[in-house]
């Protein structure tokens, strides 16, 4: 079976995302097994002279590398993602590299009807810069719009729709996993380019 991490990528104390998690988490449990993990406790990203990481940051990178794949479910604040999960992408960047080559698959929830549509594409570009090069899930946005009526007492959604097209894609997610096993030839390469990458040389 394989083993994913689902990242809740907001540090507030409720979250619909979480909720999303949670869900799949359980809605999937015979497919997989998922591991929520929270980005609230960790400082924002700021360089240092010794390139210090967090000890959170360093066991987040350790439960990445040692995962088939990752879940991110993202909220949209102002068109974008939360400072808190951009914050810990920095540090997951930053002399440490679990994301490369690693299948992700993005969700997200809100509570207007666009489901963080512009935040979801803002985290494929940052998953795709040269210092992560995370391997995303193509064409695969699950967009849970009204997130606060989404969800039943249960914590189960309620539309069949949107548990029809999660189910979907979930499969096809586990389907990417596979297939990206097959497709490491690069990995070593692409991880040392990683290392080697820097904004501060021209």
């Amino acid at each position: 079976m394989k083993k994913f991490i689902a990242i809740v990528g907001s540090n507030s104390a409720k979250s619909t995302n979480r909720e999303l998690l949670e869900y799949m988490q359980k809605h999937f449990q015979n497919q997989a097994e998922i591991e929520l993990v929270e980005i609230k406790g960790l400082p924002i990203f700021k360089k240092s002279i010794d390139k210090y990481v967090p000890k959170r940051a360093l066991e987040l990178a350790n439960r990445i590398e040692a995962a088939d794949g990752v879940i991110i479910a993202t909220p949209e604040y102002d068109h974008s993602i939360p400072a808190a999960l951009s914050s810990t992408l920095a540090w997951l960047s930053y002399g440490i590299h679990p994301f490369v080559d690693k299948p992700v698959m993005i969700t997200g929830a809100s509570y207007g009807s666009l489901g963080s549509s512009r935040a979801q594409s803002q985290l494929r570009q940052i998953l795709d810069s040269p210092e992560l090069k995370a391997r995303i899930m193509p064409s695969s946005e699950f967009l849970l719009g009204h997130s606060l009526q989404a969800f039943d007492d249960n914590g189960d959604l309620k539309s069949e729709a949107e548990t029809e097209q999660l189910d979907g894609l979930f499969k096809d997610f586990l389907q990417f996993v596979d297939i990206s096993e097959q497709l490491n030839h690069a990995n070593d390469v692409n991880k040392q380019k990683a290392e080697q990458f820097s904004w501060d040389i021209g």
